[in-house]
């Protein structure tokens, strides 16, 4: 597979599906952390019965699934700018809904039962929006930093150890921020503890039964691409946009 890591910094490179797969990853986050992270659901499991969990918990491991294929392809560098545009994206998401459930409503019959709905979903966003960020900028940076070292010491092989750990540290930081700054003092301790764990437990099962899939679309996607970076001399720090 070529690898184009030796290019010069200043060659430019047009990827088909880069942005694309930013677009789905920024899609993601956003619909995770704001539709279903603060409803709190159950799955009943043989052998261990009814757990409470959250609604997010279905669909934001696909974004560290996105993140993991990113860091694999294109290179840490180039999945910091989609970190970088998760977080401004995240950010606006937030912003506007705390601007919209704090303006005045309309004075008719459809607004007074509206804008309770309104504030029931989103009142509490501005704290879910403030864990989501925290969580979600360390988690995800800690997940393609970690996936990108790994790659380079074991020089591109065993995808499917690379994806995983850096799954488990990335998700079990994020987990454990998130939970304990969105829900401390909402939820009870236990349910908090419980869900936060059951939670990282899920979401890296998630990562681990979805390696065949991580497998068949890096190959994919680095044939299509022609990259298949290693990060040998990247400046791992998450403050810059240079790639």
């Amino acid at each position: 597979m070529p690898n184009t890591s030796s290019l010069p910094a200043h060659t430019p490179r047009h990827y088909r599906y880069y942005d694309l797969i930013m677009a789905a990853f920024v899609c993601i986050l956003l619909c995770s952390n704001l539709i279903g992270a603060a409803k709190q659901t159950y799955i009943t499991l043989p052998w261990i019965g009814t757990l409470t969990v959250g609604a997010g918990v279905l669909f934001f491991p696909i974004s560290y699934f996105f993140g993991d294929i990113l860091t694999e392809v294109y290179g840490y560098a180039r999945d910091r700018r989609v970190v970088w545009a998760g977080f401004v994206a995240l950010l606006f998401a937030s912003l506007m809904a705390m601007i919209i459930v704090h303006l005045p409503p309309a004075h008719n019959a459809f607004m007074a039962t509206f804008q309770g709905q309104l504030e029931g979903v989103f009142d509490n966003a501005w704290r879910i929006a403030v864990a989501s960020i925290v969580a979600y900028w360390c988690g995800s940076f800690s997940n393609s930093i970690v996936l990108a070292k790994m790659k380079v010491a074991t020089n591109g092989q065993w995808l499917w150890m690379r994806t995983i750990g850096s799954t488990a540290v990335g998700e079990l930081i994020d987990s454990l921020l998130f939970y304990a700054l969105a829900f401390y003092g909402v939820w009870t301790t236990h349910d908090l503890v419980q869900i936060a764990l059951l939670e990282y437990t899920l979401k890296t099962l998630w990562e681990i039964l979805a390696t065949p899939l991580t497998y068949w679309l890096v190959n994919r996607l680095k044939a299509a691409e022609k990259e298949d970076y290693f990060d040998r001399d990247t400046p791992f720090t998450p403050f810059s946009l240079d790639v």
